[in-house]
């Protein structure tokens, strides 16, 4: 089954206590690793000229409103859109990569209201500067945790937490395996009854990081 749906991310130091002073904050370089790892441009365009069963994709991932505390994660813009048509995006969303209080690497997803009018924001300097946390449609559920290896990140939704009305679904879920210069991504839906209605059945999608 063809589908265009698929997923869908350093700084060191010592801080030291002084007098008077508050400890600083140490470095979580796991944390830092996945957002180094989740940011950039990466594209399909290899796996579908090898199998026709998957579209060249483009996907973006930039970081935004880096004004904010570093004590709460990251947040990332992400646009993904057919190569061919990378003007006209079909999936736009918010990441927040944090690490929750039972110390896990939590990637979270929100949606945007009308979400076209920051089609191409990817590339800007500031990308979404005029919108805070408050203004996104969190999709509740949706959240993969993910595991840092050696060399990689690997993670995944819950068990039929992220609920998915699209084509006859009653929920979705998503693998990931994250390296330095690969994203792979699997999303499937699946009715009431456990059979699978979308989603690529061969396996995920694979987006090589561009320079």
């Amino acid at each position: 089954m063809r589908t265009l749906l698929v997923s869908l991310t350093l700084c060191l130091g010592l801080g030291i206590a002084t007098p008077g002073k508050a400890q600083a904050t140490k470095p979580d370089k796991e944390l830092d690793r996945l957002l180094q790892y989740m940011t950039g441009s990466f594209s399909s365009a290899q796996q579908a000229a090898a199998d026709s069963a998957y579209f060249d994709i483009s996907l973006h991932m930039a970081r935004i409103w880096r004004h904010r505390p570093t004590t709460e994660g990251y947040w990332l813009y992400v646009e993904q859109a057919m190569a061919a048509r990378a003007d006209k995006p079909y999936r736009q969303r918010v990441y927040h990569v944090y690490r929750d209080g039972q110390q896990r690497l939590v990637s979270a997803v929100f949606e945007l209201r009308q979400p076209l009018r920051f089609a191409g924001q990817y590339a800007q300097a500031a990308p979404l500067a005029g919108l805070t946390p408050d203004s996104l449609l969190p999709r509740l559920g949706c959240e993969i945790v993910l595991v840092p290896l050696a060399q990689s990140f690997e993670g995944s939704t819950g068990d039929r937490t992220c609920p998915s009305n699209l084509r006859g679904a009653s929920y979705a879920t998503s693998q990931v395996t994250l390296t330095e210069q690969l994203l792979e991504s699997w999303d499937r839906g699946f009715d009431a009854a456990g059979k699978q209605v979308w989603g690529a059945e061969k396996g995920g999608y694979r987006f090589v990081k561009q320079r």
